[in-house]
């Protein structure tokens, strides 16, 4: 059987030393944190990648232990990494919050391999280090979007329930139904419609804020006064526009499912004022005999508190007596055109 020797084709000193060079120029060209450490988690090497991501130069961490960029609680990878290179383990994508100089935290992708010395003995070990904190935060925009549309599509779904419900109580035929059910399935299409994400190619749409109102609340109206709007002419915004028929989505749903808008004779009154710099909006809810309960659950509290949140409003909830009222309050600013 032949055997080969490794070392007997091994390059004369000037082609390692050309090899060298180009290895060197890669690894500080590199956008990638590119480190070498001894087996006691003493940095090496450190390139301008890594100067980069993490804010240090290389005369601040040379002769440094790694730990100054690991925040406390992950401490313990480190010796958990030096065994597993000691044992000649390769650690692929691993996943892991890492600081900055400025003390801020962030996510980074490591790829850790062992370094050996020309007699095959493990000495070290090199990490290249991806800053991800860019993707994380698409796939966690991604993740919320994917749970907004679920609780989207289920409050649809108990939106055209309680509209059904609602319609069956005043019809006087089936087909008297179904015309009705529809027109107001079409209305509440026409609300959703405002809370859907704008692409780049539209045009900038102003609404008029009690336009805005009528059609999200138009679903649920029986032209029997039970809903009332009252207060002056406000020009809403594209972006305040989106939120607000949110949120009044929102408002009107939790309603349908356990409030006023539920109950026979429950009844639903919005009003609007400007107070510069400020607009209050009161949504004031009465279950008529029903007992009102918490509007908002689980992620449709979220989604409610982080649109809030969004246009620099406020938001409080009274239970008084039976009725229940929202009073949001928007600084004026936020409902300019742009």
């Amino acid at each position: 059987m032949q055997t080969c020797n490794i070392h007997s084709d091994r390059a004369s000193p000037s082609d390692e030393l050309l090899i060298a060079q180009r290895l060197a120029a890669i690894v500080e060209s590199s956008d990638d944190a590119i480190i070498s450490k001894d087996l006691n988690g003493i940095v090496q090497t450190w390139n301008k990648g890594a100067e980069r991501i993490f804010g240090y130069t290389v005369n601040e961490m040379i002769g440094q232990s790694i730990t100054k960029v690991i925040p406390p609680e992950f401490h313990h990878q480190e010796p958990e990494i030096l065994a597993r290179i000691g044992r000649g383990e390769r650690i692929d994508r691993f996943e892991t919050i890492r600081l900055r100089k400025d003390g801020s935290r962030f996510h980074i992708s490591l790829t850790i391999s062992p370094i050996r010395d020309r007699d095959g003995k493990i000495v070290g070990a090199s990490k290249i280090g991806r800053d991800i904190t860019d993707l994380r935060l698409g796939q966690e925009r991604q993740n919320l979007l994917l749970r907004e549309m679920n609780h989207r599509v289920k409050n649809l779904f108990a939106v055209a329930s309680g509209v059904v419900a609602l319609s069956a109580r005043s019809a006087e035929s089936a087909k008297d139904l179904a015309t009705t059910v529809q027109a107001r399935l079409s209305a509440l299409s026409r609300a959703h419609e405002l809370i859907l994400p704008r692409h780049e190619r539209d045009h900038a749409q102003t609404v008029d804020l009690g336009d805005l109102i009528r059609i999200v609340l138009a679903p649920y109206d029986h032209g029997d006064h039970r809903i009332t709007t009252d207060g002056p002419k406000l020009v809403c915004g594209p972006s305040m526009s989106t939120s607000l028929a949110l949120l009044l989505h929102e408002f009107a749903t939790n309603s349908v499912k356990y409030g006023g808008l539920g109950a026979p004779q429950g009844k639903i009154a919005v009003n609007w004022a400007i107070d510069d710099p400020h607009v209050r909006l009161d949504w004031i809810e009465n279950a008529a005999g029903q007992a009102a309960t918490s509007t908002e659950k689980g992620f449709g509290s979220v989604l409610v508190d982080a649109t809030v949140r969004s246009i620099g409003g406020e938001i409080e909830r009274n239970w008084r007596d039976g009725a229940l009222t929202i009073s949001l309050t928007i600084p004026l600013l936020r409902f300019a055109a742009t």
